[in-house]
């Protein structure tokens, strides 16, 4: 996503490689607590060298607030890198379990929408389906939005993932 300009508020994706040692995520959302910003989605998981975690999160403010962020991050001592995603090329992705009322007549329009986004069902009851999509965030924002009024009972997501296109690495 593009900056805006004139202190209008805008979503970033922060990569954030840190030292996999106890405290460190604790170290980071309390930055963020701190300062008084908002964590919209956060997914932590080691990365193929196991002394390394990299964090994805998803934060939003206008140009000074997001500055902050990026330079009170890498003043962190088990911070190794710092990217900001939405400044270049990515892709992102986001799982979501969802949670529908199948009674009767809606299994069938469930099934339909499901094979639409390309959604597993993963769990099935006399009165349940349980939909595991994968997508971006208009995708999985699109599923949702068809299946409410069928009776969605629980919705349950990852938060967005995301990694740089083309050969480099962080």
């Amino acid at each position: 996503m593009p900056r805006q300009q004139n202190g209008e508020v805008q979503r970033h994706t922060f990569a954030v490689l840190v030292e996999n040692q106890f405290g460190v995520l604790g170290r980071i959302t309390g930055l963020f607590s701190a300062r008084g910003f908002n964590i919209e989605s956060l997914s932590v998981a080691e990365t193929e060298d196991p002394s390394v975690s990299r964090i994805t999160l998803v934060t939003a403010g206008d140009d000074m607030i997001l500055e902050q962020v990026n330079k009170q991050l890498n003043r962190l001592i088990d911070v190794i890198k710092v990217t900001d995603l939405s400044e270049e090329p990515h892709v992102d992705r986001e799982m979501v379990l969802i949670k529908v009322n199948t009674e009767d007549f809606r299994r069938a329009e469930v099934f339909r929408i499901g094979e639409i986004f390309r959604a597993k069902i993963v769990d099935v009851t006399a009165k349940t389906y349980v939909l595991e999509v994968t997508g971006d965030e208009g995708k999985i924002g699109a599923v949702i939005d068809l299946l409410k009024p069928l009776g969605i009972k629980e919705i349950v997501r990852t938060g967005k993932i995301a990694i740089g296109r083309g050969q480099g690495a962080m």
